[in-house]
């Protein structure tokens, strides 16, 4: 794989950390087991890493699709994280 290949996904990796940070504050927030966390983060990244090495030819077409649906999920995730804070304050 070049990363000429990738290229198209870089701004959905780059927000995907982010998201991660937005999820993990989510899980602060609502008093989420840290351990049952861990077990699920590694599950789903050890799933996306299968998705993604094997869907990456097929969704090569859809890339511009699929970063402004990540990028809406992480906003709309980073709101839904914040709402309940916010909510409080006022």
């Amino acid at each position: 794989m070049r990363l000429d290949d990738i290229k198209p996904f870089l701004g959905l990796l780059i927000f995907g950390n982010i998201e991660n940070l937005v999820l993990s504050a989510q899980g602060v927030i609502e008093g989420a087991n840290p351990l049952t966390v861990a077990i699920a983060s590694i599950i789903a990244v050890i799933i996306w890493f299968s998705i993604g090495t094997f869907g990456t030819k097929a969704a090569m077409k859809y890339s511009r699709h699929i970063e402004f649906i990540g990028g809406l999920a992480i906003f709309i995730l980073g709101i839904q994280s914040m709402l309940p804070v916010i909510l409080t304050l006022i």
